[in-house]
């Protein structure tokens, strides 16, 4: 469904990302680990449209969209989550889902008839949207603060909202960047049960920038690893977390070996 090939970002003489090609499936959850550093959230905003590929393409579908913008991927089906959060801060919570919803109709050709031809019809759709942005806020336990400005909301409760929006896009590709990050213990898990929900979706592909090893224990079908802007890691967890590459870069274990290693 989405895949990179020799996928390279340089600033300057540093190479931040360097010829990673990778293939995504649908029905599949991700998981991208590494150090700090490593480039992760680079090789998403280079996947995203956020940043522009020195070298390589990204592919969706076989399409090759690399030099599309931002806005135009996500038109497409690439629905991304950030690190930090992107919210329409003097609007209200309920008005921020609604309106994702509303433009992934316009996106589809459905929804776009605001020239006053069929009043009747607009109003059936703002209605139909409206109850969708009822239902997912219910999914993400914000609905009793659907009347609330997104700018008043708790760092945990403006993460939930944006998990929000990304499922009122209905991507087919779902890109959560540490969705989890600055959240208190408690409210960890209603992100990690909206994800477990997504994973349900065969048609859909899901990648996951995580430092919790455990969040990636729990969630991750595959693991790839980047280190210094190179894959060196991909493959079934397990494999992945045991191998020495792993170890030492990421989790801080034993050196590698210098021959005969998996990596």
């Amino acid at each position: 469904m989405l895949e990179t090939q020799d996928l390279t970002i340089r600033f300057g003489g540093h190479v931040a990302v360097d010829h990673v090609s990778c293939a995504f499936a649908p029905g599949t959850l991700t998981a991208i680990v590494g150090p700090n550093g490593a480039g992760k959230t680079t090789f998403f905003n280079l996947m995203s449209g956020q940043l522009p590929a020195s070298e390589g393409r990204v592919l969706l579908d076989g399409q090759d969209i690399t030099r599309l913008p931002a806005p135009l991927r996500t038109r497409l089906g690439l629905g991304r989550a950030f690190q930090l959060t992107q919210l329409f801060a003097n609007l209200t919570v309920l008005e921020n889902v609604r309106l994702a919803i509303q433009a992934r109709e316009a996106g589809r050709g459905r929804g776009g008839a605001w020239g006053g031809v069929d009043f009747w019809r607009v109003w059936l759709d703002r209605k139909a949207w409206i109850d969708e942005a009822q239902a997912i806020l219910n999914q993400v336990r914000l609905a009793d603060k659907a009347q609330a400005h997104a700018s008043s909301l708790p760092h945990g409760d403006q993460r939930k909202l944006e998990v929000a929006l990304l499922i009122a896009l209905d991507p087919r590709v779902f890109m959560f960047d540490e969705p989890t990050a600055g959240m208190s213990v408690d409210e960890v898990p209603v992100i990690l049960d909206l994800i477990r929900a997504l994973k349900t979706r065969r048609d859909a592909a899901i990648l996951l920038v995580e430092h919790k090893m455990d969040v990636v224990r729990e969630l991750a079908d595959r693991i790839i690893v980047l280190h210094n802007g190179q894959l060196v890691a991909d493959g079934e967890p397990a494999a992945v977390i045991a191998s020495p590459v792993v170890q030492q870069a990421y989790l801080g274990g034993p050196a590698a070996e210098p021959e005969g290693q998996p990596a």
